[in-house]
């Protein structure tokens, strides 16, 4: 072969190369249309969930005053109140049920609860799953964004295509919304930066080279 038709052969051989890389990344891209920049709701209103701890004070009755954890059935323990559920009630209708409780003992309970370590039910946390450095179940938190997300995980393992990442919103019927965590992260593109909802997955999978 001569020294013209080698150099043409080989850059034939890297174009060749170069579509062909183009195709593999078409097939890994993401086929989900991009997650909305804006997701959170202005109502949302934080809900108490198993693992959460509640802080209980009765008014003028310190001996009935204390903090307790939420069990893993959803329902709480105080004196005087047994077995009362807790899990999906946010801190004011959990206080007056307190209340309507305590009033078969007490005359005219008064009573404020304090949500502290918070974990919010099940089906408000937010999941990460795939090469996510610590996947790991977060606490939904109002205006949370997929950086929030990210920061809490460790950030990606070397292994993964993050610009191939999908949430999958629960809240939507399970709806599957594309994500760029690569320019996110390793290019400070805050265009990707998008708001999560109570309930989102985020699925980070493997580059496949």
């Amino acid at each position: 072969m001569s020294r013209q038709a080698s150099i043409v052969w080989a850059g034939f051989r890297r174009v060749a190369g170069l579509v062909l890389a183009a195709g593999l990344l078409g097939g890994c891209a993401s086929s989900f249309p991009p997650a909305p920049m804006e997701a959170s709701d202005a109502e949302y209103n934080y809900v108490i969930g198993a693992g959460d701890t509640v802080n209980i004070v009765v008014w003028r009755n310190p001996e009935l005053s204390m903090s307790v954890p939420v069990r893993p059935d959803g329902k709480i323990t105080t004196p005087l109140v047994e077995d009362l559920p807790a899990m999906g009630k946010d801190a004011t209708t959990l206080a007056r049920d307190i209340e309507k409780e305590l009033s078969k003992f007490i005359r005219e309970p008064v009573v404020t609860v304090i949500v502290t370590n918070f974990v919010g039910p099940f089906s408000e946390q937010i999941r990460v799953v795939g090469e996510a450095g610590k996947p790991q179940i977060l606490a939904y938190k109002q205006k949370m964004t997929l950086l929030d997300v990210m920061i809490a995980v460790g950030g990606m393992t070397e292994f993964a295509d993050g610009n191939a990442a999908t949430i999958l919103r629960t809240s939507e019927g399970n709806k599957q919304y594309s994500v760029r965590i690569k320019d996110l992260v390793k290019r400070g593109d805050v265009s990707a930066n998008v708001e999560m909802r109570p309930g989102d997955v985020l699925i980070i999978p493997q580059s496949w080279f």
